[in-house]
């Protein structure tokens, strides 16, 4: 059976699409009143329920399209840690195959299967694939590393580039940098209006 093919985005639908997901991430993942724990288990008077968008028809479709569009041309697949990267994989993935762009799609457990295969990692990832990393939110990056850790370790994968819906700026970046990976985040605190 042969499926539709969707024609590649141009700049300015992109541009477009990345000026509605910054309204929807304001409108429905931003919060600013309060203290905030974060994963990272800092304090923070902002945070970013990615959640929101993720889950979210309009929002992960315009999500969807934005990190396929900066998926490099040799990443054969896509991933990241379970809870948050789970919803961002299958949107990707699922357009990837309408876009022509198959990539294949996986998960990184927190902590090892207890049962059964005994995996850390859901899906078929070859060994050797070189990846791509998705989060919603980056803050250090604790997240992200624990993910290229798992899929350098057992499946032998090269980690090409890490993309995030947002970017806190407070040392994911660099801690990222540091191990030689590039992250693409699609907005940054300063996108949002958080100074």
């Amino acid at each position: 059976m042969s499926f539709p093919r969707l024609a590649p985005l141009d700049p300015e639908t992109l541009a477009a699409y990345r000026e509605r997901l910054r309204e929807l991430v304001i409108e429905r993942a931003l919060r600013t009143e309060g203290e905030f724990t974060l994963a990272s288990g800092q304090r923070s008077s902002f945070y970013i329920d990615g959640k929101q968008i993720s889950l979210s028809p309009e929002g992960m479709y315009l999500f969807a399209e934005l990190i396929l569009d900066r998926v490099p041309p040799e990443a054969e697949a896509i991933g990241g840690l379970t809870l948050g990267a789970d919803p961002i994989v299958g949107a990707v993935v699922a357009l990837s195959h309408l876009r022509g762009r198959p990539l294949i799609g996986f998960i990184v457990r927190k902590e090892p299967k207890a049962h059964g295969t005994r995996r850390s990692i859901e899906g078929p990832l070859p060994d050797g694939a070189r990846v791509v990393i998705v989060e919603d939110v980056i803050t250090t990056a604790g997240s992200a590393l624990k993910a290229m850790d798992r899929v350098v370790e057992e499946a032998g994968a090269s980690v090409v580039k890490v993309i995030a819906l947002v970017d806190r700026q407070e040392g994911g970046r660099e801690n990222l940098a540091a191990r030689g990976i590039a992250l693409d985040a699609i907005f940054t605190r300063q996108d949002l209006g958080v100074a």
